[in-house]
């Protein structure tokens, strides 16, 4: 299974990427800015779906607002 970030770059865990567009947290008054590198993510069974931390907070994040950084 390739992972694949939005502009087509193939990921793999331990890498590090930023966000592209900003993002609300369901469940949270969170909102991740555009820009924010987040690293040593890892991958998921999904290939649309990545599991990173956060600002302290374990989450998933869609690849489709992601690049490799």
């Amino acid at each position: 299974m390739e992972v694949k970030d939005s502009n087509g770059t193939i990921l793999s865990n331990g890498d590090s990427v930023t966000l592209i567009k900003d993002l609300k947290v369901k469940g949270s008054s969170v909102t991740l800015k555009r820009g924010k590198t987040v690293k040593n993510i890892k991958l998921t069974e999904d290939e649309d779906e990545v599991d990173c931390r956060v600002d302290g907070m374990s989450i998933v994040l869609k690849t489709a607002f992601l690049k490799k950084a």
